[in-house]
């Protein structure tokens, strides 16, 4: 099909212009970095030259995020699908989506931005810029991607209205900014124009997980099972499945998923997805081989080198672990990363570099959040353990206003103890558990409050249960649990 004709010359005179500001805006600065020499100033107290390394890092990588706190969302748009002949053909003319998955995605962004420069009016290739920007934004970490996606997206929809590629764009975008409602609104609207739509059946299943509205998700996970079987849905369809307690399930289902991968990142995504799996069973020997699978597909993968680094750590190979974080956050200073390689430095006796770690994660809270992106619930883990408590408190705490999931309730029942206030954080640590999630950590934060409330009985069990589950869970949290079961003989 063919662009639209029937604009004037004022509406193709504009579309080129946006063409243009795109493209500059690709070459230029993003709003994070025009904010570096501020942020610096803050990193004085631990060496400005170090500081100005690790800032500019932060600076080109805090976009991925989103790919840490919601793992399923953003990289939808870089998985394959198959087409069994039950869905529509895509209606949007311009470059085919499938350019930017499967090869150089700066290359894919640029063909894009000079196709749009000599057809401005070609609304299915605005949608494909604006999700490219937000797959590079995970991928390069640039935030200032995200409000370009947005341009694009906002372009291809004033082309055509209600065009669904660009709606489940909008979609993804807003899931990477940790905006979930804004995010199922625009799935929804983007399913009643094309139901077999897999990027909006993908990010109707995110969302309705992030807003801990777990039976609906479930039940959308098998609406898209049936219109759109492939990697994408699968590996939702198995976290559900897990997020109820139901491993064996979503371990048979991401199984299933592997076997049918073909493209290096399916294999390295759903390969690393099983080791995840495995590495939250405490089965560190399975996660590691799915770690290496997954970087033998794709040996730049993030999420498998950090699991690789996680279970290293586990099985007592520190030095490894070390040393893989350490390369990992030289790269993408992350809060996640970034916590988990300071707790073993503090776990090996380096406060120095454990505290340099720990205040980078404040860094990024801010050019996260200078970018749109929500970093409340972040904010609330990392800095119950290793920064301000009561502003760990207030984030918690916004973010279960917005969203009640076993995440949230986490982080609040953690916030609220390390604040004091243990007969108001043990309901919350009961719910984190009450959807049969089962995680380690949260054994061990639930076994801690129960003692802190006298509980003395509960507080062993959930203690011995969470280094049951997973012994190696952290190096620090496992320690602190093996000497409060030991105080409790």
């Amino acid at each position: 099909m063919s662009p639209r004709t029937d604009d004037t010359d004022d509406t193709d005179t504009a579309a080129a212009a946006d063409a243009e500001d795109v493209t500059a805006a690709a070459e230029q600065p993003g709003p994070a970095d025009r904010g570096a020499p501020t942020d610096a100033r803050r990193g004085a107290r631990w060496g400005a030259g170090r500081w100005r390394a690790a800032r500019w890092r932060a600076v080109r990588l805090a976009g991925c995020a989103a790919a840490l706190a919601v793992a399923l969302t953003a990289g939808s748009f870089a998985l394959g699908a198959r087409d069994d002949g039950t869905a529509p053909a895509a209606s949007a003319p311009g470059v085919a989506p499938r350019l930017l998955a499967g090869g150089d995605l700066d290359a894919g962004i640029r063909s894009l931005q000079a196709h749009l420069k000599a057809q401005p009016k070609d609304y299915g290739s605005w949608a494909t810029l604006g999700l490219a920007y937000v797959e590079q934004a995970r991928t390069h970490g640039d935030p200032s991607r995200y409000p370009q996606a947005e341009r694009a997206l906002k372009r291809s929809l004033a082309l055509r209205p209600d065009n669904d590629p660009a709606l489940a764009g909008r979609a993804a975008l807003a899931a990477a900014r940790h905006r979930f409602p804004e995010a199922l609104a625009y799935a929804e609207r983007a399913l009643r124009q094309n139901p077999y739509s897999e990027r909006a059946l993908s990010s109707r299943i995110d969302a309705l997980v992030e807003l801990g509205r777990y039976d609906e998700a479930s039940k959308a996970a098998d609406v898209a099972d049936r219109r759109r079987p492939g990697v994408p849905v699968f590996t939702r369809y198995a976290y559900v499945h897990e997020l109820r307690g139901d491993v064996r399930t979503a371990r048979r289902v991401l199984e299933q998923a592997l076997s049918t991968a073909t493209a290096p990142g399916d294999v390295a995504y759903v390969a690393t997805a099983l080791g995840q799996l495995a590495w939250r069973q405490g089965d560190h020997a399975t996660a590691l081989g799915m770690y290496a699978r997954a970087l033998a597909a794709d040996d730049t993968y993030l999420p498998a080198l950090q699991g690789r680094a996680l279970a290293q750590a586990a099985r007592g190979d520190r030095a490894q672990a070390v040393h893989g974080l350490e390369q990992i956050v030289d790269r993408y200073p992350l809060p996640q990363p970034l916590v988990q390689l300071g707790e073993l430095y503090e776990a090996s006796g380096d406060r120095a570099k454990a505290r340099e770690q720990y205040a980078l994660v404040d860094a990024w809270t801010a050019l996260a959040r200078a970018n749109g992106v929500n970093a409340d619930l972040d904010t609330a883990m990392a800095a119950a353990d290793h920064g301000d408590r009561a502003a760990a408190l207030r984030a918690a705490r916004a973010e279960w206003a917005r969203r009640h999931t076993v995440h949230t309730a986490d982080a609040l029942a953690w916030a609220l103890h390390v604040n004091g206030e243990d007969e108001k954080a043990l309901p919350y640590a009961r719910r984190a558990a009450a959807t049969g999630y089962r995680d380690a950590a949260f054994l061990y934060h639930r076994g801690v409050i129960e003692r802190a409330t006298g509980r003395t009985g509960a507080a062993r069990s959930s203690l011995k249960a969470a280094l049951k589950l997973n012994p190696g869970f952290s190096p620090l949290g496992a320690r602190a649990a093996r000497d409060a079961l030991e105080a409790m003989k």
